[in-house]
């Protein structure tokens, strides 16, 4: 019988080449497939991650049951899961982003920021300043997602204040979630949209999330025909930028 410890790199992930670099030119081609090895490859390992310490745990407790404190060993394990299926649960969303075309419908972004503020536990940390009839049109549900990965990746770097601004500049409508904590390099303002992006600062991935929030956040920006970047905010933090097409021949929703 043959044992099989941990993650085994390169077995279990399909490699396959995705269906926009196949019609390429090589010259075009080629850092295309680097992309997509790399992704795969940085997707095995955070999935290899939680695996591994699960079946360590497992293993131990199967030597030593006499040693081993069950319920410390199930909550532990029952956040390895919670992650496994986290990561995978993000990732699905990545991959339907790509092809996905949903009906959208005419929103207040002013409304919807507050909506997802107003749910959250943590809504008294956050402040929101907006004008009224800023509207788009989108899929309601993937543009919340993307307002509550911002607000979560800004709680968790924030020293203490986030803030939230909704406003129509020119034909986009424009969303900002600002924080002041250590802010972005400008080298890293780019990396810090790749999914499982490690960073050398203060943002690295050491207090929660996916590692996918901010790539999947960029892609549901993109599929609104919309932009999502990053800058210095007012206070010395992160300054994050969502502009959308506005739409002005729209009647404000009911």
């Amino acid at each position: 019988m043959t044992e099989h410890h941990g993650c085994e790199h390169g077995g279990g992930v399909a490699e396959r080449p995705c269906e926009d670099a196949v019609d390429l030119p090589a010259y075009r081609r080629e850092p295309l497939l680097h992309q997509q090895r790399r992704f795969i490859a940085d997707a095995s390992h955070e999935l290899c991650t939680p695996v591994a310490g699960l079946r360590a745990q497992l293993e131990e407790a199967q030597m030593h049951p006499e040693e081993t404190d069950l319920p410390t060993l199930l909550a532990s394990a029952l956040r390895d899961v919670d992650r496994l299926q986290a990561i995978v649960t993000d990732l699905l969303l990545l991959a339907r982003l790509k092809g996905q075309v949903a009906e959208r419908e005419t929103v207040d972004l002013a409304e919807l920021a507050g909506w997802q503020l107003s749910a959250r536990a943590d809504r008294n940390a956050a402040r929101l300043r907006a004008e009224p009839g800023v509207l788009v049109s989108c899929v309601p549900h993937q543009v919340a997602r993307l307002i509550n990965v911002l607000l979560d990746n800004a709680h968790r770097h924030a020293c203490g204040t986030v803030w939230v601004e909704v406003r129509r500049d020119g034909r986009s409508a424009e969303l900002t979630v600002n924080d002041d904590g250590a802010g972005i390099t400008d080298v890293d303002r780019e990396r810090v949209f790749e999914p499982f992006a490690r960073l050398d600062t203060a943002r690295s991935r050491d207090r929660g999330g996916t590692g996918l929030g901010l790539a999947i956040a960029r892609d549901i920006a993109h599929a609104h025909q919309g932009t999502l970047d990053v800058e210095d905010a007012p206070a010395g933090g992160a300054r994050f930028v969502l502009r959308l097409p506005f739409r002005e021949d729209a009647q404000p929703p009911a």
